[in-house]
C-alpha cells in the first residue's frame, strides 16, 4: 500500500456516494487508500481488500514479535540450540 496523497486521495462522503465505482477502481489501480470526510473531518478510510489483508497480517506479526520480546525480557526464552533440538525431537516422532 502506498502513502496517501492529500491533494488526490481525500473525498467527501457525498462525492463517494456519487462516484463509488470509479473511486473504488482508483483505489485498486493506484494501490492507495482514500480518506472519506464528513463535514470537513476525516471519517473513514477505503482500502483495497488485498492491502487490508496485508495490513492485518503485518499487525499480527508485530504483535507476535512484541509478545516474544516481553517473554524474553521475563526470562522465558530458550537458546537457539535448545529450540532447534526441541523442534527436531518433535519432528522425528
Amino acid at each position: 500500500m502506498r502513502r496517501i496523497h492529500l491533494k488526490e486521495d481525500v473525498y467527501p462522503v457525498s462525492e463517494f456516494r456519487s462516484n463509488a465505482a470509479s473511486l473504488i477502481r482508483k483505489v485498486r489501480e493506484k494501490r492507495r487508500a482514500l480518506v472519506l470526510t464528513q463535514r470537513g473531518r476525516s471519517a473513514a478510510v477505503l482500502l483495497d481488500a488485498a492491502d487490508y489483508e496485508d495490513l492485518l497480517d503485518e499487525i499480527e506479526l508485530l504483535r507476535d514479535v512484541q509478545t516474544a520480546l516481553k517473554e524474553l525480557d521475563a526470562g522465558k526464552g530458550v537458546s537457539q540450540d535448545k529450540a532447534r533440538n526441541q523442534v527436531l525431537k518433535t519432528l522425528s516422532r
